[in-house]
């Protein structure tokens, strides 16, 4: 049948309704007329992901959110009978953060600061972020607005594709400061995906060489995957003796966020701009006398939009560029049919918190 007569569709949903535990749910989905439906096909799991699964979110957040479809970052097909332009079989990036204006069917004038281009436009207070407050990638049937469907360039294989959203945010968190990149010595700290990812974007869509491009970290064997940068292991660096940088961008998160952010402080010259892009649950601690006496510039990011996407997806035609980011694929996805397949691979990835990212096949 199609979608477009029925303006429904059903979808196999697979919540989360507390943690570890995954129930699979048949909800039926309305379709506005502009919206696509799409089928998820790869998608990955992200830290924040285990958060929720693992259940060390705060109580009252997990009481608030759940039960939830997780999972923000994938690619998919759209289906038959989507309310777009868009072709059937057309693969597509999934853009997870859903804009007010569009799910309202508002004017952006009508919607909230961001939509009317008076802050970032991904801080839309109306809007929604899937696997965060709305069912998720982990779905059958994923009903967004047109616009939050990427169509994905020929050039671009389906398993760097699912790289668009890490790589998205990394890229919204450096466009602010892209007027320094061109000559600016940069550090990023983060030997985890989020660092590669980030310091990939720097090299590749921004044009800092190895020669200006420093990485921190705490892991020789994931340093050593650094190519296009320099790297430095954090406990043999005597942050007050290295050469300063004027970028410094945060990618650790949780416990760590608190020595990174304050090691950034002290590399930074006068002037310089902090970037912090690490998730933790807890508050840290920083270095203020510093940030005041040097006048730095501290700033956070941690989503983006879809023109980031967009920029993004031309970025990885580059061969190059896909080489770097093969580095942080596993050799074999995870087949998911059934809910058990679903909670089965986020209970390994929570056990076993391997460089390389967690890759799941969607067999509908």
């Amino acid at each position: 049948m199609s979608i477009a007569a029925a303006e429904t569709v059903k979808s196999r949903t697979f919540r989360l309704t507390e943690p570890h535990v995954v129930k699979e749910t048949m909800v039926r989905r309305a379709v506005p007329d502009g919206f696509a439906v799409v089928e998820p096909t790869i998608a990955s799991i992200c830290h924040a992901d285990l958060r929720y699964f693992g259940g060390t979110r705060k109580p009252e957040v997990l009481a608030r959110k759940l039960p939830m479809a997780l999972l923000h970052e994938g690619i998919g097909k759209i289906v038959e009978g989507s309310r777009t332009d868009a072709q059937p079989g057309q693969r597509v990036v999934i853009v997870p953060n859903l804009p007010g204006n569009l799910l309202l069917e508002l004017p952006p004038e009508q919607c909230c600061p961001a939509c009317r281009g008076e802050i970032a436009d991904n801080y839309c207070s109306r809007g929604k972020f899937l696997g965060s407050g709305t069912d998720g990638i982990a779905q059958s049937r994923l009903v967004l607005p047109g616009a939050c469907a990427i169509p994905i360039p020929p050039a671009v294989p389906d398993e760097i594709a699912v790289l668009a959203e890490l790589c998205s945010v990394s890229y919204r968190a450096l466009r602010p400061v892209s007027r320094l990149l061109p000559r600016a010595q940069v550090a990023v700290f983060g030997d985890g995906p989020v660092g590669y990812l980030t310091a990939a974007m720097l090299h590749h869509a921004f044009g800092v060489g190895r020669d200006r491009l420093t990485v921190y970290g705490a892991v020789r064997e994931k340093l050593d995957e650094f190519a296009f940068a320099r790297t430095r292991m954090v406990q043999e660096t005597d942050f007050g003796a290295v050469d300063k940088a004027e970028l410094v961008v945060e990618c650790t998160g949780g416990k760590f966020s608190e020595s990174a952010l304050n090691q950034g402080i002290d590399l930074l010259n006068p002037g310089g701009h902090l970037i912090a892009m690490g998730v933790s649950e807890e508050r840290v601690p920083i270095n203020t006398r510093d940030v005041l006496e040097k006048g730095i510039t501290l700033y956070g990011s941690s989503r983006s939009s879809a023109k980031d996407f967009e920029e993004v997806l031309k970025v990885m035609e580059k061969p190059e560029c896909q080489a770097d980011l093969r580095r942080l694929l596993p050799d074999e996805y995870v087949a998911v049919s059934r809910a058990d397949d679903f909670a089965g691979a986020m209970e390994s990835a929570l056990a076993h918190r391997d460089w390389k990212k967690t890759i799941l096949d969607f067999r509908w």
